[in-house]
């Protein structure tokens, strides 16, 4: 399912950054030869083009036949482009006449520019081509996020809601964090919103967080009159409370925590609450049901699933007591574990457990909302960058593992929409980077001729393009060798 979701949202994401750069091309009468979906290294899936009046298709084939070469079309049938999906699906491309990029170099230009060459156009109108994917791909997010806003409406859990507390990254734990710690201010400035914390701890050194913290108390009590001769007794009752408490931080937590935890600093304590079952469920053929409440493992009391699922692990392959809150009363049963500490159930979500902020929004109201919301991650995700050049930011690098993993196992279109709508911003943002080979190369050598009116040589852009390529290759090794190491456990 991860697999499914990661290919239809970059499928999404390379048609609409192609096809920016396709519209603008075709608004200032630039010919497009190539359209394609996914590479299509040695042969094509599937390719189409249309001339002399009718559409004609190629399945899995490697050549192109004469009859659809460019120069042997009619002269009304020269501008049309040839559609295509390969076969290696990572990324794709829009070939423009005329323009050095991924799919050729100098040699394999016309050798007197055309005036419907990439090229031949003025400076200005070459910057609305290649700026065309990245203002897309932003634009394609903000609609995205407009609709989720209007079809699901925003759902919020404030900080102080969250009846368990929040569990702390170590390096957290370390500045003074305890479970179950609520944070309601940093630096003097109110807390309400969990990301919002999220990222002032990580993105603005704050110097002071204070938080909410369960500690339980002894009330004494006594009875009995001794001056009447009665025996005094004396009664000890317990309860939680939760005192204020200011924590002074001592580090940038940027310069310390590890890349990919970067959006772990601290989670919400779930209680472990049945929401379904797996296929062949060990949990369900042990008697459990929807809606059951694990509240201890083997006579160990245990609040939340952060403590139960590392003790089934230590379980695995035996069998645990588990201990239930159901319908106001307490059981249990006896629940094989699997080798992998699994016993094949679905959890709830902490939205569904505990009382979070629902606002329902019509189309035209979502649109602010969407927009606000959408450049607000692009500020996010701009400020996190820095990680990467600390001392091990490189690990922050991930690949196709990685992004498959932000999809979950189970289908969720509000998922799928929410990751594909971050996911786009992400490209729109790493296709600006004035790395040559990507949109920011040609849009900083085109921003330079303008201010200089100067151009630069197309030796020069062959040149930057096969340095901008290899730059990319070896990111692309570093991201993907990083998703194997981890695999691998390292």
């Amino acid at each position: 399912m991860k697999i499914i979701a990661l290919l239809l949202s970059l499928s999404l994401l390379v048609l609409t950054h192609e096809l920016g750069h396709f519209c603008f091309a075709r608004l200032f009468k630039t010919r497009v030869r190539r359209f394609y979906l996914f590479f299509n290294w040695g042969f094509s899936i599937l390719k189409a083009k249309k001339f002399n009046g009718k559409w004609h298709f190629l399945f899995f084939n490697s050549t192109t036949p004469d009859e659809w070469n460019e120069k042997n079309l009619a002269p009304e049938d020269q501008d049309n482009t040839l559609w295509g999906i390969g076969w290696v699906p990572l990324g794709g491309y829009c070939d423009i006449a005329g323009m050095i990029d991924e799919t050729k170099g100098k040699d394999d230009l016309e050798s007197e520019p055309q005036p419907w060459e990439y090229r031949s156009k003025k400076a200005w109108q070459r910057l609305c081509i290649i700026s065309g994917g990245v203002l897309v791909n932003f634009l394609s997010a903000l609609l995205i996020y407009t609709c989720i806003f209007a079809h699901w409406g925003k759902n919020d859990l404030p900080l102080q809601n969250a009846k368990l507390g929040y569990d702390y990254h170590q390096l957290l734990v370390d500045e003074g964090f305890q479970a179950g710690d609520v944070i309601c201010a940093i630096d003097g400035e109110e807390m309400t919103n969990i990301v919002t914390a999220q990222h002032k701890l990580l993105l603005d050194k704050p110097q002071v967080v204070t938080v909410m913290r369960p500690v339980r108390i002894s009330d004494t009590s006594y009875s009995g009159d001794q001056a009447a001769g009665e025996p005094v007794v004396m009664t000890i009752a317990e309860r939680d409370t939760m005192v204020r408490v200011d924590i002074n931080m001592s580090a940038d937590l940027m310069t310390k925590i590890e890349p990919r935890d970067t959006n772990l600093l601290f989670t919400v304590r779930t209680p472990f609450v049945v929401k379904d079952f797996g296929p062949g469920s060990r949990a369900k053929r042990a008697g459990m049901q929807i809606g059951d409440s694990v509240v201890s493992i083997n006579g160990e009391p245990m609040a939340c699933y952060t403590e139960i699922t590392p003790k089934l692990s230590e379980l695995s392959d035996s069998i645990a007591t588990v201990g239930l809150w159901r319908d106001g009363q307490y059981t249990t049963v006896d629940v094989e574990v699997d080798g992998k500490g699994k016993i094949g159930v679905y959890l709830m979500d902490y939205r569904d457990l505990f009382e979070c902020t629902h606002t329902d929004y019509t189309f035209w109201q979502a649109i602010p909302v969407g927009i606000s919301y959408g450049w607000d991650q692009m500020i996010t995700y701009a400020r996190s960058l820095r990680i990467l050049f600390t001392k091990d930011g490189y690990k922050g690098l991930g690949g196709f593992g990685t992004l498959g993993g932000l999809f979950p196992e189970r289908w969720s279109w509000y998922s799928f929409w929410s990751i594909t709508a971050l996911l786009a911003l992400i490209l729109a943002f790493m296709n600006v980077i004035p790395i040559p080979g990507l949109d920011g190369g040609h849009i900083v050598f085109t921003l330079w001729e303008i201010i200089t009116r100067r151009k630069p040589s197309e030796k020069f852009l062959e040149v930057t393009q096969t340095v901008g390529m290899v730059i990319l290759l070896a990111l692309l090794v570093v991201a993907n060798g990083n998703d194997i190491l981890r695999w691998l456990g390292f």
